[in-house]
């Protein structure tokens, strides 16, 4: 019986870091193949339709879903959306992490279990699954993927920082044309 190996998926996430501390992230969330699914941008603003709508509503619904946090500037585009969450006063928060350089299957195991339990990566599962259901809803088409597999994020460490990544959100549908996202 032949084994084949599993592709080992490398973590984007910062080693070590909590991401149930309080603070402001910055998160961008593709749509899968970069399909334009959420409307349009005309004239430098962002025009969504009804799919569009739908991420726009469950991304406000956050603050409400998990009270320690609060939505700050977000924006959806035809492709992907950008927000900035902040963590305000968390009610549990997860210890950190400290990750050895090579862990064994054990060690991985429980990584994952704690990175599950971590706020970002919670908020953005809820946010992923819960509109790509409604939507599934709307097309009759479930189990359709519409978001890839994993999810840009950073983590805001100044006011300067804050200020220009909400500019660039602001921003983004006036840049649209020139962005790198524009691929149908």
């Amino acid at each position: 019986m032949r084994q084949t190996k599993l592709h080992d998926r490398q973590s984007i996430r910062l080693k070590g870091y909590d991401y149930s501390r309080p603070g402001f992230y910055f998160v961008t969330i593709c749509v899968q193949n970069m399909k334009h699914i959420f409307g349009r941008v005309i004239d430098g603003k962002m025009v969504l339709n009804e799919f569009g709508k739908i991420a726009w509503d469950f991304w406000c619904q956050i603050d409400s879903r998990y009270q320690n946090t609060q939505v700050d500037e977000f924006v959806v585009m035809p492709n992907h959306m950008h927000g900035i969450i902040e963590i305000i006063n968390p009610k549990s928060m997860v210890e950190v992490i400290h990750e050895s350089p090579l862990p064994s299957i054990t060690e991985i195991e429980i990584i994952r279990k704690h990175r599950r339990k971590m706020l970002i990566p919670k908020i953005i599962g809820w946010y992923k699954m819960n509109t790509a259901k409604q939507i599934n809803i709307m097309q009759n088409t479930p189990g359709q993927k519409y978001w890839q597999r994993n999810y840009y994020e950073h983590i805001i460490r100044d006011e300067q920082s804050l200020f220009r990544i909400r500019e660039y959100i602001k921003q983004n549908p006036k840049n649209w044309n020139s962005a790198r996202f524009v691929s149908k």
